[in-house]
C-alpha cells in the first residue's frame, strides 16, 4: 500500500515553536485523544499510551486477537495529525525491497530510480510483522533506530515524524517467526487493545455500522505542531533523584533470580523518553516517579525473558515487574507538586479510580502480554 500524502514533512517553523506553550501541548494531546475517540471507543487508556509513544518518538507493537482496531487506531492517528499513513500485510513471501523500497528503470531516461516503499511514511502499519521472514523484519531495525533506508549506497531520510505500529496475533503462530530480542528493544511500549466493553461495541454499531466512522474523521493539529509538541516534550526536565530511580529500577531487572534477560540501557533511555512525554502530555514540564511507575510495565514488558525454572512455577513478566516497582525505592519530595490545569485527570486511570498525590498518572496494569 503507498503512502497517503497528507501533508509536508519539514521541520517545525519557529512560528510553530514559539506558540506551544505548556497548556497548548496539553490542550493538543487532549484534542487529539478526543479525536480518535470518535473512532476507537472505550479504549481512551490505549489511545494515550499510543499518542504518549508518538510523543516519545517512540514505536508500538500490539499482541493482540484481529478486529481488535489496531489498523483503525493506526489511520485515526494519522488522519488526526494530517499525516501520511501507509500499511503493508506481512506475509512469508514478502521482501525487504517490497517494504524499503527498489529502483527501477525509467524507460525514458534509461537510468535506474529509486522508488520509495511504504516505510516513507508518517504513520507505518505493519500488520502481523511476525508473519515476516527475519530478512524482511530486519529491514526494519534501520529505519526504525535510525530513521533512515539505505539502498544500493545511498542513504535517505524517512519523512518526521515516523512512527510505526506493529502488530502481532497471539493465535495461528503455524509458519510465523518470532521477533528476535534486539529487535523487540526497538518498540518503545509492547501494549493490548483487547476487546471492547459492551457499551462501547453497542457505540461502534451506532457510528460505524453504515459507514466507517474513520472516513469522516478531519484534522485536529498538523505534523509541524505534532513534531514541536514532541520536541517540547524532549526539554521536559527530569531531577537526578528520579533518574537515579529510572537506573536503579531497571537494574534490578538484570539480578532478579526469575529473569534469564534483564533490560538494556536502551531500555532505561525508553522509560525516560516516554515518562518525559507524559508528563508533556499533562501540561507538566518536570517528570515525578509516578510517570515512571506508570509507564514502567509498558516499556519492559516485552525486554525482559523468563528463566525455565520461573516458566515452570507460572511466573509471568508482568508479575516480575509489579514485584521490582514494589522493591525499588521511589524518590519522595524531591520535586514540586504537579501544576493544577484544565485536565488534572490521569491519563493512565489506576485500578481503583485513585490517583496519586505524587502525580497525575497512576499505575496502569501491564499488558496482559508476558514473555
Amino acid at each position: 500500500m503507498p503512502p497517503t500524502r497528507r501533508s509536508t514533512n519539514s521541520n517545525p517553523t519557529p512560528k510553530a515553536r514559539r506558540a506551544l506553550s505548556r497548556t497548548t501541548v496539553q490542550e493538543r494531546f487532549e484534542e487529539i485523544v478526543s479525536n480518535i475517540g470518535k473512532v476507537i471507543k472505550g479504549k481512551d487508556e490505549m489511545i494515550r499510551l499510543a499518542l504518549t509513544a508518538l510523543a516519545a518518538d517512540g514505536h508500538i507493537v500490539f499482541e493482540d486477537m484481529p478486529g481488535t482496531g489496531k489498523t483503525m487506531l493506526a489511520r485515526a492517528i494519522a488522519q488526526s495529525i494530517d499525516a501520511s499513513v501507509s500499511r503493508i500485510q506481512c506475509t512469508p513471501d514478502l521482501l525487504p525491497t517490497d517494504v524499503t523500497g527498489s529502483s527501477v528503470l525509467d524507460r525514458h531516461t534509461g537510468d535506474f530510480v529509486f522508488r520509495e516503499g511504504p516505510v516513507f511514511a508518517n504513520v507505518f502499519l505493519v500488520d502481523e510483522v511476525n508473519r515476516a521472514t527475519p530478512k524482511t523484519q530486519s529491514a526494519l531495525l534501520e529505519a526504525m533506530a535510525e530513521r533512515r533506508v539505505s539502498f544500493d549506497g545511498v542513504t535517505r531520510p524517512l519523512p518526521q515524524p515516523f512512527f510505526v505500529l506493529a502488530t502481532m496475533n497471539p493465535i495461528e503462530l503455524a509458519g510465523t517467526f518470532a521477533l528476535p530480542e534486539a529487535q523487540l528493544d526497538r518498540f518503545l511500549f509492547r501494549l493490548t487493545m483487547g476487546y471492547p466493553d459492551l457499551k462501547a461495541e453497542r457505540e461502534v454499531l451506532d457510528t460505524s455500522g453504515k459507514r466507517e466512522a474513520i472516513a469522516d474523521l478531519g484534522a485536529v493539529t498538523s505534523t509541524d505542531e505534532l513534531l514541536a509538541m514532541i520536541e517540547w516534550a524532549n526539554d521536559v526536565s527530569v531531577d537526578d533523584s528520579v533518574k537515579d530511580y529510572i537506573v536503579n529500577l531497571v537494574a534490578a531487572t538484570r539480578t532478579d533470580p526469575a529473569l534469564a534477560m534483564g533490560a538494556s540501557t536502551r531500555a532505561s533511555l525508553a522509560l525516560l523518553r516516554a515518562s518525559r512525554a507524559a508528563a508533556a502530555s499533562q501540561g507538566r514540564d518536570d517528570v515525578v516517579p509516578d510517570d515512571v511507575r506508570a509507564l514502567a510495565p509498558h516499556v519492559l514488558g516485552h525486554r525482559l525473558v523468563l528463566t525455565a525454572d520461573a516458566v515452570l512455577r507460572d511466573e509471568t513478566v508482568d508479575a516480575v515487574v509489579d514485584r521490582l516497582l514494589s522493591r525499588v525505592k521511589a524518590p519522595v519530595g524531591s520535586l514540586r507538586a504537579a501544576p493544577k490545569t484544565r485536565a488534572t485527570a490521569a491519563p493512565f486511570p489506576a485500578e481503583d479510580g485513585a490517583v496519586h498525590a505524587t502525580a497525575t498518572p497512576a499505575h496502569v496494569p501491564a499488558s496482559s502480554a508476558s514473555r
